[in-house]
């Protein structure tokens, strides 16, 4: 493994990012994804709260 300077490593990574594609967009909807399942999962649990009168 070599080493690379941090500006190089920088600009490197600028110039490949428009070749990247929906990369952000995918992880934005995968992330909305999660959280919707987890507060749709703990919105249908909670009526199975049991109550001890």
């Amino acid at each position: 493994m070599e080493h690379i300077p941090a500006a190089a490593w920088l600009t490197e990574a600028a110039s490949a990012a428009p070749q990247h594609g929906a990369g952000n967009l995918l992880r934005i909807v995968l992330v909305v994804m999660v959280l919707g399942c987890a507060l749709t999962a703990w919105f249908l649990l909670r009526g199975y709260k049991q109550k001890d009168d």
